[in-house]
């Protein structure tokens, strides 16, 4: 038995007021609460502005390739793209995505907090949280460390991220 974090989306309540995007962003700042940068958010808002709805999405696992669903959905007369609804940081788009160093993003519950902040923010409870046991097929789940890692090895070569390991070592 695992223990299993989820963040529940009701979109019949969001109000797009954005308030989840912007404590998230807040809160992985640097320094925490020093400034706000939608790009650094986990949680982004897909909005259809005909019948203004909104729909929260919060950042998944990595893919480490580009998927091949390119299905379409129609969502109230309005079509979107399958990635318009993904969680997950890959190659062919720059949502979740650190902005400075590109390494990819991932919803960790504000570790430290009681609960998720973006769900302690939404005044119109279109967020909620939930824990439960679930019984979950053991995998070998890459820590953040090792999917930072790989990322850079995918981006700039194995070499070169060898090369400058050994340069801060070096310089520590």
């Amino acid at each position: 038995m695992s223990k299993v974090k989820v963040i529940k989306i009701d979109i019949d309540k969001c109000s797009g007021c954005r308030a989840c995007e912007v404590i998230c962003s807040a809160f992985h700042a640097a320094p925490k609460y020093g400034t706000t940068n939608r790009a650094r958010s986990r949680i982004r808002l897909i909005r259809d502005p005909i019948r203004d709805i909104y729909l929260p999405v919060y950042a998944g696992e990595l893919a480490t390739a580009e998927c091949m669903g390119r299905d379409k959905y129609i969502l109230d007369g309005r079509e979107y793209e399958e990635c318009a609804f993904c969680r997950a940081s890959c190659p062919s788009r720059n949502i979740f995505k650190e902005p400075d160093s590109g390494l990819p993003l991932k919803c960790d519950m504000c570790e430290g907090e009681k609960e998720p902040l973006c769900v302690k923010w939404c005044v119109p409870k279109a967020l909620t949280y939930e824990e439960r046991e679930e019984k979950v097929d053991e995998e070998v789940i890459l820590g953040e460390m090792e999917t930072g890692l790989q990322s850079l090895a995918d981006k700039y070569g194995l070499e070169k991220l060898v090369d400058t390991l050994a340069r801060m070592s070096d310089k520590g």
